[in-house]
């Protein structure tokens, strides 16, 4: 006796996860998650670059929703697996490089501006006293951020280490610091 599956290919997706976890059959999952796949696969490449290493995530993304998926209520099942899509590249992003990387070519572009402040008519010793002048008036983050980023030359990876500050906050405190003291010394010196 031969039974006929319905053709599952015409079930909507919600119909597809609940007949998956009601009978436990894979092939409605497969079928759901076949619709899906270049969503995935988009997702993957976006945040890995690599085509080969996004087809990897996208069947290891299948090979832990399948044994798993009955367990989440699931209420859109597009939106949800984007997002299970983009958590796992992220998982897989600080898996393998958990170093935050500093565009150094930055560094060398704020030392540049400071010591352009410095250097517009040659360093004196009436601009140096105005820059430390200055220095001594920016409010606390952004003196210290700036006198360990120009003066003691560390990264802001190091300035992180050192202040406890968040990154973001570290480069933020140098930009908001650059441009009160180019304010600040324009002031002295006119």
């Amino acid at each position: 006796m031969l039974f006929f599956k319905k053709n599952i290919s015409k079930l909507t997706d919600e119909e597809l996860l609940q007949t998956y976890c009601t009978s436990g059959d894979s092939e409605y999952f497969g079928e759901l998650y076949n619709r899906y796949i270049p969503l995935i696969y988009g997702v993957c490449l976006k945040y890995l670059k690599d085509p080969d290493d996004a087809e990897d995530a996208v069947m290891e993304i299948f090979e832990h929703l399948l044994p798993r998926v009955a367990n989440y209520e699931i209420r859109g099942f597009k939106t949800w697996v984007y997002s299970v899509a983009r958590n796992h590249c992220l998982q897989i992003l600080r898996k393998d490089q958990p170093e935050i990387f500093v565009d150094f070519t930055t560094h060398v572009m704020e030392s540049d501006e400071v010591l352009h402040l410095l250097n517009e008519d040659g360093p004196d010793e009436e601009r140096m006293a105005a820059l430390n002048r200055c220095i001594e008036k920016l409010p606390e983050h952004q003196r210290t951020s700036i006198v360990l980023f120009f003066m003691e030359e560390l990264s802001y990876v190091e300035i992180v280490e050192k202040t406890g500050y968040a990154l973001s906050k570290v480069k933020s405190y140098i930009q908001n610091g650059k441009r009160n003291l180019a304010i600040c010394i324009k002031k002295s010196l006119s």
